[in-house]
C-alpha cells in the first residue's frame, strides 16, 4: 500500500555534539572539505547511503554511534573548532566589504538552484550556475538573497531500462528532511505569500530558507493545506506541466518571490534589496510586481514605476536559440493578470513589454529586457549571439551596439575540485585554494601530480563500475562478471555529460562507428568514454539518442571501453569531472551559451576537446586542450556532422592519444603533465565563480544600485522626470533630421595626423540640444560601403534656431586608408545606461 504523506523525524544530538546541527544545516559543508571529512568520519557507509547529506546522516547512524562520538574528546574538539571556523566565516569582513557605495542587498531570482545533491532543486547548467553564484557570493561577502521555488519532486531521477530507454521517476521530497528551515511569523505560524488567480482562486506559498554560507535562499512551497488540492501541485516538479502550469510557476517565482523578500525583510530585519537580478526570463514577472508596489506606495504612473524598476534590474539571458525561450499564449497571460494579481497595473501595458513579432505570444525574454536596464549574455561569444538575436529591439543600431554585454560564467572551485587535488595543494603548496596555487612549482613533482590524476581516474572507474552493477541488478537481478573489468584506471579517459537535447549532439561520436570502435579498442593506445546525461521527459528525440548510445555501449567489444551512467547529478559530477583526462563538448557553433562542465573538468587538470564555442572560444590557447574545427554554417546538418565528427576522430587518434601515451623513462607523459600544469595555473583563476561574481558586482550590480538610488530618491523625483523625458523623446524624436553635412579639409587628400572639420545642420523639432548627442561615426569602409572598426566623435552645439541647429567638431585622422563617416543623432540623458537604450537614432541621409 502507498502512504498518503511522509514526514521526517530528526535525530536528537547529545549536548556535547549540539554544534553538529549548525554544521549540518548551513550548506557551507557542501564545499568546505574539512567539514565534509568530519561527516565522512561519523560513518563513511552512512555518508554514501544518504547521498552525502549530513542531516540524513545524523539520523542514519543512530543514537549509539552519536553517544560514542560524544565521548571522543578529539572528535568533540574538531566539531567545536569547525563550528568556530564557521562562525568566523559568517562574521568576518570579506572582499565585498572593502568596496565603497556597493548595494546593501541584491536579490537573485532563478527557477532552479544546484547547491548540493542533498537539495535536489536543479536540472542542469542553469541551476548549477545559480548555486555557484550563491556560493561565490558567500565567499566574497556579497549580500545576495536567492529566490526560487521549492519543487516537491525536484527534477526527475533517471533510470535506463534493459532496452536503453530513459525512464523517469519523481520521488516526493519532504522539506523537513532537507537542510531547510521554515520562515515563521512572530506567532510561530509559517510565513506565506498569496497570489490571486483566475476564477476567484488564491495560490498560497510558504517560505523555506536554505542557508548557503552567508547567503539565504528563499524557496516558495505550494504544497500546503491553505491551497485547494489542484493548486498544491503548482510547484510539483521542475519544468513540468503544460502552458498554464508553467505560467503559474513563473508568476509565483517573480511576483511571489518579490513578496517573499518583503516578508523576509520584515521578519528578520534584513535590508530590502536595491538590485534585482533575473537569471533567465523565467522570473521576469518580478518587474511587474515591483511596478505594482511602486504605483501603490508612491503613487507612480506605470511609466514612472517602470523607469525606477528598470534602473535597479539586471537580466541575464542564457539561451542562444529562440526555442530556448519561454513563450506563452498572450490571452492566457492576460487572463491571469486581469484580476487582482497585480492591482492597479495596466494589463495591456504589461503585455506590450513581452510581446514579440507574433502578436498572440508573450515572450519571457522580451519581458526580461523590458524590465531591466542592464542585460548580459554568459560568454563573449554568447553576448555577440544575443546581440544578433535581439537586434530588432534596437532598430537603427549596428549589432555590436545592441546594449547586451557579457559576463562569462564561472564555476565554484571549492565545490568542483577533487579532494585529492585539494589535499595535494595543501600538502605541497600550503593551501587548499587550488585556484591560486603555483602549479609550476618544483614543490609538486611530475610523479606526484600524475599519481593524483591516476587516483582521480581510478575513483571514477570504481564509481562507474558500482553504478553499472546497481543498474544491472535492478534490471536483471544479477550483475554480469564483465563489470569488474569495465574501464581501466590507466587508460586515456574522455568524458561527456550534458543535458540531451538533440542540438548537444550526444551521438556525434557514433557518426562512424567502426572508426570509433578502432579508437576505443586500439591495442597500443586505447581510449575509454564515460558518458552521462538526461533528456527532458517530453523530448522523445533526445531519449532516442540516449538509447542509440546505450545500445552501442552494450556490444561485447565496446562495453569495457564505453559506459553510459544513468541519473547524472551533482554527486556523479564530482567524480566524473576529476576522473576524466579529456572533456568532450561538440555542439554546433554557436549553440553553446557557455558550457560550464568543461570548466569544472579544467579545475581538476583535465584538458578540453571542444568546438570553439561558449567559454572555450575565449580561453583555448593551444596548450590547454584541442579545438575541434567547425564546419561552414551553410553546410547542411548531415555534412556538418560528418565534417566535425571526422575532425574529432583525427584529433583523438593523432594528437590526444599520442600525447597521453608518450612516456619518458619514468613512465610519465611529460608533455601531458605540462598541459595539466598549464591548465591549472592559467584557467583555474579565470574560470572561478569568484571572478565571475566580481565582474557582476563591478559591471552590473554597482551601476544598477547607483541608478536605482538616483531614480528612487525623493519620492522618485528623478525617476518621474526620466519617465517624462523618455515619453517626450519617443513622441518627438521622429521629427529630428540631419539636413546636411559639411566637411572642411578634404579638398586635397589629407594625410595621417591632419584634422578635418565636420559641421552638421539639424532640425531638432520639439527637442532641445540638451536632449541629444550629435556625433560623427567614422571608420574603415568595407567594399559594400559599411563602416568597420568605428570611432565616435561628438559634435558641439554652435547655435542656430531649432530648425537649423549647427553642430561641429574637428576630427583627427589617425590612420591611413579609405575613411568613411556618417553623422547621427541619439538621445542623451544622465539616466540612460546606453545610447541605444531607447532604440532611437536619426542618421544623415547620403
Amino acid at each position: 500500500m502507498r502512504a498518503i504523506r511522509r514526514f521526517t523525524v530528526r535525530t536528537s544530538l547529545p549536548e556535547r555534539l549540539a554544534r553538529l546541527e549548525q554544521l549540518a544545516s548551513n550548506l557551507r559543508w557542501s564545499w568546505h572539505e574539512p567539514t565534509r571529512e568530519l561527516f565522512r568520519e561519523i560513518s563513511l557507509d552512512g555518508w554514501r547511503a544518504t547521498g552525502h547529506d549530513p542531516v540524513q546522516l545524523l539520523g542514519w547512524v543512530g543514537t549509539e554511534r552519536l553517544r560514542q562520538l560524544a565521548d571522543d574528546e578529539g572528535f568533540v574538539s574538531r566539531v567545536d573548532a569547525l563550528a568556530d571556523d564557521l562562525d568566523d566565516y559568517l562574521s568576518q569582513a570579506r572582499w565585498y566589504q572593502s568596496l565603497e557605495d556597493a548595494p546593501e542587498a541584491i536579490a537573485y531570482f532563478s527557477p532552479e538552484f544546484g547547491i548540493t545533491s542533498a537539495l535536489p532543486q536543479y536540472s542542469g547548467g542553469l541551476g548549477i550556475l545559480a548555486g555557484d553564484h550563491l556560493k561565490a557570493a558567500s565567499d566574497l561577502g556579497v549580500p545576495i538573497v536567492g529566490v526560487g521555488l521549492f519543487y516537491q519532486a525536484g527534477y526527475f531521477k533517471q533510470a535506463i531500462s534493459r532496452e536503453g530507454w530513459q525512464q523517469e521517476s519523481y520521488p516526493v521530497l519532504d522539506p523537513d528532511g532537507l537542510p531547510l528551515t521554515i520562515l515563521r511569523n512572530a506567532d510561530g505560524t509559517h510565513a506565506t505569500v498569496a497570489l490571486a488567480l483566475p476564477g476567484a482562486r488564491t495560490l498560497h506559498a510558504r517560505i523555506w530558507q536554505a542557508t548557503i554560507g552567508r547567503v539565504p535562499l528563499l524557496l516558495l512551497d505550494t504544497n500546503i493545506h491553505e491551497n485547494e488540492l489542484e493548486l498544491r501541485g503548482v510547484a510539483d516538479r521542475l519544468y513540468g506541466g503544460g502552458g498554464e502550469h508553467r505560467l503559474q510557476q513563473e508568476l509565483l517565482l517573480g511576483i511571489g518571490g518579490v513578496r517573499a523578500l518583503a516578508v523576509y525583510s520584515e521578519l528578520t530585519g534584513a535590508p530590502e534589496p536595491t538590485v534585482f537580478h533575473s537569471n533567465e526570463g523565467h522570473a521576469g514577472f518580478l518587474g511587474i510586481e515591483r511596478i505594482a508596489q511602486l504605483s501603490a506606495s508612491a503613487g507612480l504612473t506605470f511609466d514612472e514605476a517602470l523607469a525606477v524598476v528598470r534602473a535597479g534590474t539586471v537580466f541575464t539571458t542564457h539561451t542562444p536559440v529562440p526555442a530556448g525561450i519561454d513563450r506563452f499564449d498572450l490571452d492566457l497571460v492576460r487572463r491571469h493578470l486581469s484580476g487582482d494579481l497585480v492591482p492597479g497595473v495596466d494589463v495591456e501595458r504589461v503585455l506590450a513589454l513581452g510581446r514579440e513579432d507574433d502578436p498572440s505570444i508573450f515572450n519571457m525574454a522580451q519581458l526580461g529586457f523590458s524590465i531591466a536596464q542592464r542585460a548580459n549574455g554568459v560568454s563573449k561569444l554568447h553576448g555577440a549571439v544575443s546581440r544578433a538575436m535581439f537586434q530588432d529591439r534596437w532598430p537603427g543600431f549596428d549589432v555590436e551596439e545592441v546594449p547586451i554585454t557579457s559576463v562569462t560564467n564561472g564555476v565554484h572551485a571549492p565545490t568542483w575540485t577533487s579532494p585529492s587535488l585539494k589535499h595535494l595543494a595543501e600538502r605541497e603548496l600550503g593551501t587548499l585554494d587550488t585556484a591560486r596555487c603555483d602549479w609550476g612549482s618544483d614543490a609538486v613533482s611530475d610523479e606526484t601530480l600524475w599519481s593524483v590524476r591516476r587516483e582521480m581516474r581510478a575513483h571514477l572507474v570504481d564509481e562507474a563500475r558500482a553504478r553499472t552493477r546497481r543498474k544491472h541488478e535492478r534490471n536483471e537481478g544479477v550483475a554480469p562478471s564483465w563489470i569488474d573489468r569495465m574501464l581501466d584506471p590507466d587508460v586515456l579517459t574522455i568524458g561527456f555529460a550534458r543535458r540531451v537535447p538533440t542540438y548537444k549532439r550526444l551521438t556525434l561520436m557514433l557518426h562512424d562507428r567502426e572508426r570509433l570502435r578502432s579508437i576505443l579498442t586500439d591495442p597500443e593506445r586505447p581510449v575509454q568514454l564515460v558518458i552521462a546525461g538526461k533528456s527532458h521527459p517530453a523530448d522523445e528525440a533526445g531519449k532516442q539518442l540516449i538509447q542509440e548510445l546505450v545500445r552501442f555501449s552494450q556490444e561485447p567489444d565496446i562495453r569495457g571501453r564505453l559506459v553510459f551512467l544513468e541519473n547524472y547529478d551533482i554527486a556523479m559530477a564530482k567524480s566524473l569531472y576529476p576522473g576524466c583526462d579529456v572533456w568532450l563538448n561538440n555542439p554546433p557553433r554557436p549553440l553553446e551559451a557557455c558550457g560550464t562542465s568543461g570548466m569544472k573538468a579544467a579545475l581538476n587538470g583535465s584538458l578540453n576537446l571542444s568546438i570553439l564555442d561558449g567559454w572555450w572560444e575565449e580561453y583555448f590557447d593551444g596548450q590547454n586542450g584541442w579545438a575541434i574545427p567547425s564546419a561552414h554554417e551553410q553546410m547542411d546538418a548531415a555534412e556538418r556532422d560528418a565534417f566535425e565528427a571526422n575532425a574529432m576522430y583525427e584529433i583523438i587518434e593523432h594528437q590526444v592519444a599520442p600525447r597521453f601515451y608518450d612516456r619518458d623513462e619514468r613512465g610519465l607523459p611529460t608533455a601531458w603533465i605540462a598541459s595539466i600544469r598549464h591548465t591549472l595555473a592559467t584557467l583555474s583563476p579565470e574560470l572561478s565563480a569568484e571572478r565571475m561574481l566580481a565582474e557582476y558586482v563591478r559591471e552590473l550590480y554597482a551601476p544598477a544600485a547607483r541608478a536605482a538610488s538616483i531614480a528612487g530618491a525623493d519620492t522618485a523625483e528623478a525617476g518621474r522626470g526620466f519617465a517624462a523625458w523618455t515619453g517626450r523623446m519617443r513622441q518627438a524624436f521622429g521629427g529630428v533630421s540631419v539636413h546636411h553635412v559639411e566637411v572642411d579639409g578634404v579638398d586635397v587628400p589629407p594625410i595621417v595626423g591632419d584634422q578635418v572639420r565636420v559641421r552638421a545642420f539639424l532640425d531638432l523639432g520639439a527637442l532641445s540640444p540638451d536632449d541629444v548627442t550629435v556625433e560623427v561615426v567614422a571608420g574603415a569602409m568595407s567594399e559594400e560601403g559599411e563602416l568597420r572598426h568605428t570611432r565616435r566623435f561628438t559634435l558641439e552645439d554652435r547655435g542656430g534656431d531649432s530648425a537649423a541647429r549647427r553642430f561641429e567638431a574637428a576630427i583627427e585622422l589617425p590612420i591611413a586608408g579609405t575613411f568613411g563617416y556618417t553623422v547621427r543623432v541619439v538621445p542623451k540623458h544622465e539616466m540612460l545606461a546606453n545610447d541605444a537604450e531607447l532604440g532611437l537614432v536619426a542618421y544623415a541621409k547620403a
